[in-house]
């Protein structure tokens, strides 16, 4: 049955027609709220329950009830009722007591019903019934309407408050007030400078690029809001951008967790730096966060979090200056030899094993020996001793930080070659 049959509804469907008078619709809302109020589930805040809000929501209720009621054509519903339950949800009452209002005012309207009706009238039972039916669906969808509406520009509005407070942190400010919503300003933040892998979809050619690094996106913010109860102040872009933590919401221990949770949602990898900061601080945090992000991406060490002190020395290195020239000329002469600055940069990245060098390298162990040596002959530094390859390291990373190494990861060859390298070396 239709909005457009319950029009047609045949009249006199009740014996005693109900009134649809203003003291007839105040004596079933007054009915509806005192159910409400003794009704188990929500007896706890019936105060808060039974405000002028939800009284609103029964009359609007009642009044197209009793024109059902009385087979008389029924005005959209919408407008009115929408109204009633967008002032519930702006005063915070859940939605489940509007519907329940609902309910309850169905019950109280087919009780008065059968109280009028003839019991030879089968005919007037079932019309009246089908009309609550089909109102309680048309009620349903009004006040679902009305809480996602409602819903969708409160979170716009803290969306811009966020936003504004972001912005402000970043730009220098401590306090913000955004819109009509004043956000706190926590002590101290986490500032996170993240940077987002493409997707595997994004390189696929019939697929739009842009709708699968939007998704991606979308995947984190939803599991950032989630994970941190909407706590976290972020401004991201499909390639990564900046995120503030307060210190309450997260642990520096649980920020490994968090990584590996936004890395899960964008389905990639995902690189971040981190640096703590007092509310002041946050410009300065948040540079130096990007700086050294910058670093370990151009250092090749792949996806995960990392803290400023843990590569405080890689960050100093990869400062412009002519500390940083002067280091990175010590290894000219190894520019007309590259398997030999490949072979300098696995020796180090394999924590200075010249087997597991040979078997990055696919070359025997005596190979590596040999190129070590022809280093420490064009170099004037000998790899093989702390003070060498303390200058030799401190170059490459200097040379790294600004000619980004190559995004292969390091990897050990199958087993089946490691097998051979070791017999080799037997």
């Amino acid at each position: 049955m239709t909005i457009d049959s319950l029009a047609r509804l045949e009249p006199h469907a009740l014996k005693q027609p109900m009134s649809p008078s203003v003291r007839e619709v105040d004596t079933l809302t007054r009915i509806v709220l005192a159910r409400l109020a003794e009704s188990a589930e929500i007896s706890e805040q019936s105060e808060q329950f039974i405000a002028a809000d939800i009284k609103n929501v029964v009359r609007a209720c009642a009044e197209l009830m009793i024109q059902g009621m009385n087979g008389g054509p029924l005005p959209c519903p919408a407008e009115r009722l929408e109204n009633a339950a967008a002032g519930c949800a702006r005063a915070d009452i859940p939605i489940d007591a509007v519907l329940s209002a609902i309910r309850t005012g169905s019950t109280v309207v087919l009780d008065q019903m059968f109280a009028r009706t003839s019991p030879a009238n089968c005919g007037g039972v079932h019309t009246a019934t089908m009309t609550i039916l089909e109102l309680s669906k048309v009620f349903t969808a009004a006040v679902g309407m009305a809480y996602v509406r409602e819903r969708r520009a409160e979170a716009a509005e803290q969306q811009t408050a966020a936003h504004s407070l972001t912005s402000a942190l970043l730009a220098g400010t401590s306090t913000a007030t955004a819109g009509a919503r004043e956000l706190p300003v926590a002590d101290r933040y986490f500032v996170l400078a993240l940077g987002l892998a493409a997707h595997p979809d994004e390189s696929r050619p019939h697929l739009d690029r842009q709708v699968v690094a939007r998704r991606k996106l979308r995947r984190v913010q939803a599991e950032l809001a989630t994970v941190l109860t909407g706590e976290a102040l972020s401004l991201l872009s499909v390639d990564g951008g900046t995120v503030l933590v307060p210190s309450t919401a997260a642990t520096d221990s649980e920020l490994e967790g968090l990584v590996g949770e936004l890395s899960r949602a964008a389905q990639t990898p995902i690189t971040v730096t981190v640096v703590t900061a007092c509310p002041h601080e946050v410009p300065a945090a948040a540079h130096l966060a990007h700086e050294l992000l910058d670093t370990v991406q151009h250092l090749g060490l792949g996806p995960g979090l990392y803290r400023f002190t843990e590569l405080a020395l890689q960050y100093q290195l990869t400062r412009p200056g002519i500390a940083r020239d002067a280091l990175e000329t010590q290894l000219t002469p190894l520019d007309e030899h590259p398997d030999l600055l490949e072979t300098l940069r696995i020796y180090i990245a394999a924590n200075l094993s010249r087997v597991r060098t040979a078997r990055l390298l696919d070359v025997h162990p005596n190979t590596v020996d040999y190129r070590l040596r022809r280093i420490a002959g064009l170099t004037g530094f000998d790899p093989s001793q702390t003070t060498g390859l303390w200058y030799l390291h401190s170059a490459l990373v200097a040379r790294m930080g600004r000619h980004p190494t190559p995004a292969t990861p390091l990897s050990l060859p199958a087993a089946h070659d490691t097998n051979r390298l070791d017999s080799d070396c037997a």
